[in-house]
C-alpha cells in the first residue's frame, strides 16, 4: 500500500468515528419544559428571554395577555444536491441548494405554543397544539 493511502485509511479510521459522535451530540434535544410547574411564578419578560418575542400576542380586557410562539412551521420545500469524491479512502466535496415556501402563521400543521399571562405578568395557564 503506498504510504499516502496508508495515511488517508489511518486518518480516516481515527476521524469517521469523532465526525459521527458529533453529529449525534448536535442532534440531541433540549429537556423539555414543564409548563405545569411553571404557572403561577414564570412571567411574561422571562418567556421573551427564554423563546424571543411572541410571534402574535393580544391583551384581554381584564389586563392579562395571550401571546402565541410558532415552535415549529408547517413547510414544503424542494431541495437539490450534487457532491463529488474520490478514492476509496478520500473524502468528498459536495454542494446542495433549498428552497421552502412557507405556511403561513397559524396554518395547519404550525405547532403553537399559547401562554397567558395573568394581570400581574405571570403565567396562569399553557397550551400546545
Amino acid at each position: 500500500m503506498k504510504p499516502y493511502i496508508r495515511l488517508a485509511h489511518s486518518v480516516g479510521v481515527f476521524i469517521t468515528p469523532l465526525l459521527f459522535a458529533g453529529m449525534l451530540a448536535g442532534c440531541a434535544s433540549a429537556p423539555k419544559v414543564d409548563w405545569n410547574a411553571r404557572v403561577g411564578n414564570f412571567t411574561y419578560d422571562q418567556a421573551v428571554a427564554e423563546l424571543g418575542p411572541p410571534d402574535k400576542s393580544t391583551k384581554l380586557s381584564d389586563g392579562s395577555t395571550v401571546a402565541d410562539w410558532i415552535t415549529r412551521k408547517k413547510s414544503s420545500g424542494l431541495s437539490l444536491g450534487v457532491g463529488t469524491g474520490y478514492s476509496h479512502y478520500g473524502g468528498g466535496v459536495g454542494t446542495s441548494t433549498g428552497v421552502g415556501v412557507a405556511a403561513p402563521v397559524g396554518s395547519t400543521g404550525d405547532h403553537v405554543l399559547r401562554l397567558t399571562f395573568g394581570p400581574d405578568g405571570k403565567l396562569k395557564q399553557w397550551s400546545k397544539s
